[in-house]
């Protein structure tokens, strides 16, 4: 973890929010009657994780405990995906178990930002969807010429779990970050090896009546992953409020799917953007995501069935809720979070 030294430094303890917003105590209290007015979530609000300082939010290598933990993982959710599909069901590209790894073709590379990429890779069948579900990830995998072991690493596809014939990546690239170069030095034709799904947090309709995603980076995807489930079906009421760290303004990635979902569902959707190093015409506070801020947007931790989940590079979980010790343990809540008095039960670490 020694990419991640550099994160320990870019994080401080997050100073009193300036106060560029209109107070509201808590996400919950209830919107404007006036559905004309809309949602005070268009506007960016302030105080950041550093998150791209850091070399990823997750690092796993093929050979380690972790990396073994993450296959085993992969195989105890094969279930019924690993059967025989029977007539007429929709097939899926990974189906865990004893499947292996599926190579995938790239397709198309769009340039995100300064430093994030989107890939677009195609499944073995064009009327075959991902296999994966909300909420779950991917390993891959690539052999580097000039060394023994495989780099692994695990990403959370941001395309929908139903897409047929593609399944979409969206990588930061980060200094010294092996899969993230490589991923990144890739072109259209070359392949990539793929394992999953990863199984993280199951989801079904309702299962909390109010969740909020603390996010810095990358950290995105999984928050936007859930997101999507949520709003795409409309017997689920959940309401959610997303926090999302950043260092610049360039750096908010998924910024226009997010303001499409906010649009739409300005009821029961609020985002909260926080910048490092805004630019000037930023009106919203600056500095780190902050006990005030999160004080004053989160559900309290006495409302009834509500979910916090964290994502980001290792900094910003240890300021927040702290890090998880492995895959399968959660570790000490620690952190912001208890501070405010949520309770384990209440966190989910990414």
């Amino acid at each position: 973890m020694s990419l991640f030294v550099a994160s320990r430094s870019a994080f401080r303890a997050a100073a009193p929010l300036k106060r560029q917003f209109p107070i509201r105590r808590y996400a919950t209290e209830p919107p404007s009657a006036d559905p004309k007015k809309g949602s005070n979530n268009t506007l960016l609000y302030g105080g950041a994780a550093a998150a791209v300082l850091a070399a990823g939010y997750y690092f796993l290598s093929g050979t380690t405990p972790a990396a073994k933990k993450a296959e085993e993982k992969v195989k105890e959710a094969s279930g019924a995906a690993a059967d025989k599909l029977s007539a007429g069901e929709v097939k899926k590209a990974l189906t865990g178990g004893d499947q292996g790894w599926v190579s995938l073709k790239l397709e198309e590379v769009e340039t995100v930002n300064h430093n994030s990429k989107r890939f677009r890779f195609r499944l073995p069948e064009d009327d075959m969807v991902s296999g994966l579900q909300v909420a779950s990830a991917i390993l891959t995998k690539f052999q580097p010429a000039d060394a023994e072991k495989p780099v692994i690493r695990p990403y959370t596809p941001i395309s929908d779990e139903d897409a047929r014939g593609y399944l979409d990546l969206l990588v930061k690239k980060y200094p010294n970050g092996p899969m993230s170069t490589h991923l990144h030095d890739m072109v259209p034709g070359q392949h990539l090896d793929v394992k999953g799904p990863v199984p993280k947090y199951p989801w079904s309709p309702n299962k909390h009546a109010h969740i909020a995603l603390i996010a810095g980076g990358t950290g995105i995807t999984p928050m936007y992953q859930l997101c999507r489930a949520i709003f795409d079906n409309p017997d689920d009421q959940t309401k959610v409020t997303l926090v999302f760290g950043n260092v610049s303004e360039e750096d908010i990635l998924l910024r226009n799917e997010l303001a499409a979902l906010e649009n739409r569902h300005p009821r029961r959707f609020r985002a909260f953007y926080v910048l490092d190093k805004p630019p000037k015409h930023w009106t919203g506070a600056k500095g780190y995501i902050g006990r005030d801020l999160l004080k004053t947007v989160l559900p309290e931790p006495k409302e009834e069935n509500i979910k916090v989940f964290v994502c980001g590079p290792p900094g910003m979980m240890d300021l927040i809720s702290g890090n998880k010790k492995s895959p399968k343990d959660q570790g000490e809540l620690t952190g912001i979070l208890k501070e405010l008095g949520y309770t384990p039960e209440q966190v989910y670490k990414f």
